[in-house]
C-alpha cells in the first residue's frame, strides 16, 4: 500500500467526506441499539471493500480509485466512509419505518442518492470508469446492495423483537 500517488482534490474530497459523515454520525440522537449499530458499520465497510476488491481494482477492474489502480491510503479511507453511509441507512429505515408499502421508493431514493454522490466522486477524480463500465452499470449495484442491506436488517431486528 501507498500512501498516495499526488495529494490533490480528490484526497481532499476523501478526507471532507469522512470528516462530515463522522460528525453526522455522532450528531444524530440514538435509535438504533449499540450492537446493531455496530453491525452496520461493519457492513458498511466491508460490503465497500468488497465491491472494490471484485468489480472496482480487484477481479474485474472496472473503475479505478483515487489516482492510480495502486491500493493507496485514501483507498482505505474511503472504506471508512461507508460505514456511516450504511448506519444512516438503516438509521432512516428505522425512523421511518420503511414497510412494504415504502420499500422500493426508499430504495430507489437512496440509488438515486448512491448515484449522484458517484457522479460527484467522478468529478473530484475519486472513481475513473475503465474496461467498458458506465454508470448505469452502478445502478444494479446499488439496487442489489441497498436490498439486501435492507432486509438484512429486518432480519436482524426481528430477531432481537
Amino acid at each position: 500500500m501507498i500512501l498516495w500517488e499526488t495529494f490533490d482534490r480528490n484526497e481532499l474530497y476523501i478526507l471532507t467526506l469522512l470528516v462530515l459523515v463522522f460528525i453526522a454520525f455522532f450528531a444524530f440522537p440514538k435509535k438504533l441499539p449499540r450492537h446493531i449499530t455496530w453491525l452496520f458499520l461493519i457492513w458498511g465497510f466491508a460490503i465497500s471493500t468488497l465491491f472494490d476488491f471484485t468489480i472496482g481494482g480487484g477481479l474485474l477492474d472496472y473503475y479505478k480509485v483515487n489516482d492510480s489502480n495502486k491500493y493507496e491510503l485514501t483507498d482505505l479511507i474511503t472504506y471508512f466512509s461507508f460505514a456511516p453511509i450504511s448506519y444512516f441507512f438503516v438509521y432512516f429505515y428505522h425512523r421511518f419505518q420503511i414497510k412494504r408499502k415504502t420499500f422500493i421508493t426508499y430504495i430507489l431514493g437512496w440509488t438515486v442518492a448512491g448515484l449522484l454522490m458517484e457522479q460527484l466522486s467522478r468529478v473530484m477524480n475519486v472513481i475513473h470508469y475503465q474496461n467498458g463500465y458506465n454508470w448505469t452499470y452502478s445502478i444494479a449495484v446499488f439496487l442489489v446492495t441497498l436490498t439486501i442491506t435492507a432486509l438484512y436488517y429486518t432480519w436482524v431486528s426481528k430477531k432481537e423483537g
